[in-house]
């Protein structure tokens, strides 16, 4: 389904939350305090998130959003302007029944999930024209329903689905910014999400596949260290191949931000280790299948891919005995 449009968003658009792990709560409190009109779906936890709300806890203030509109089906909710895609994208086979209901003619779908494609299987429920991406760099947890714990607010970048921004995605960013989040609206989606992937690919692979370690011990270790830095520019050339280049500057600045912040368990490590599924085939297959169709050569990321696969499908094993 396509069609030529020029899309506009309303002032108060009605919103829905898809999913309430770190990021669908951490970003729908900070709209609910802003005012807006937030309707969660909460496939777990819902009875407390009702009656005790969301307490987030940010490096320089403490936020409690008492009031939660939280329900259990998206049939619920009910038609709205918005939609925040914010379960994992190995939730997307279950996505064409979370998304119709909460669906009119103009509603605009934002996934928030990681990793190349994730627009796409979007785009084929509800059309290329209502469809949007965001990345996010943030550093957040949820370690139970209704709280985080939010050790880098980051920013957002938004954009549209094939094609630059226009009045509806910078209109989405005024509304993120206004929430006091930091957003900023982006021409090329596909490249974002290339950049994405230089901290992604190597600092999630790597804290899994080395045994269950930190940023900092990534970042302490020569080996790793080393090994970290050929991940990023076997993905920073792929990119290139793509048409989105990058400067080595930007893989400097990885390792410089990572380093500011400590200690740093990354979302898929949390993820494995306490048993959820891992985005193995957004955040390291997709690349991989990319470089391999234009012939470009990407041995370690190839490598971490089927360590990866290979941990997963143990894990997997083990769960069934």
């Amino acid at each position: 389904m396509s069609r030529s449009v020029n899309p506009s968003f309303p002032a108060k658009p009605r919103i829905a939350i898809v999913g309430t792990g770190a990021l669908g709560t951490y970003y729908g409190a900070r709209l609910v305090k802003a005012g807006h009109d937030v309707h969660f779906l909460v496939r777990t936890g819902l009875a407390t998130l009702l009656a005790r709300g969301v307490r987030i806890k940010l490096p320089t203030e403490r936020l409690h959003v008492k009031r939660i509109q939280g329900y259990a089906t998206t049939a619920e909710i009910g038609p709205c302007d918005l939609v925040i895609v914010a379960v994992k994208a190995t939730a997307n086979r279950d996505l064409k029944k979370l998304l119709t209901p909460l669906l009119h003619d103009d509603t605009v779908v934002l996934t928030l999930q990681n990793g190349l494609g994730v627009e796409e299987p979007v785009a084929e429920i509800v059309g290329a024209h209502r469809t949007a991406g965001a990345i996010c760099y943030i550093g957040a947890t949820r370690p139970k329903p209704g709280v985080v714990e939010c050790s880098f607010p980051g920013l957002l970048m938004i954009g549209e689905l094939g094609r630059p921004a226009n009045g509806r995605t910078r209109a989405l960013a005024t509304l993120f910014n206004k929430a006091g989040l930091k957003c900023e609206a982006q021409d090329d989606l596909d490249g974002q999400r290339w950049q994405k992937l230089v901290w992604n690919v190597p600092f999630n692979g790597i804290a899994i596949a080395a045994g269950g370690i930190t940023t900092d011990v990534i970042l302490a270790d020569e080996g790793l260290r080393t090994l970290a830095q050929k991940l990023m520019e076997e993905i920073m050339s792929t990119a290139a191949e793509f048409g989105h280049k990058m400067p080595r500057a930007f893989m400097e600045l990885q390792f410089e931000r990572t380093a500011k912040i400590g200690k740093y368990r990354p979302s898929s490590l949390i993820d494995f280790q306490e048993g959820r599924a891992v985005e193995l085939e957004e955040i390291w297959g997709e690349p991989v299948r990319r470089a391999r169709a234009i012939g470009a050569s990407v041995p370690r990321l190839e490598m971490l891919y089927w360590l990866l696969r290979r941990l997963l499908a143990a894990r997997k094993k083990v769960k069934q005995c």
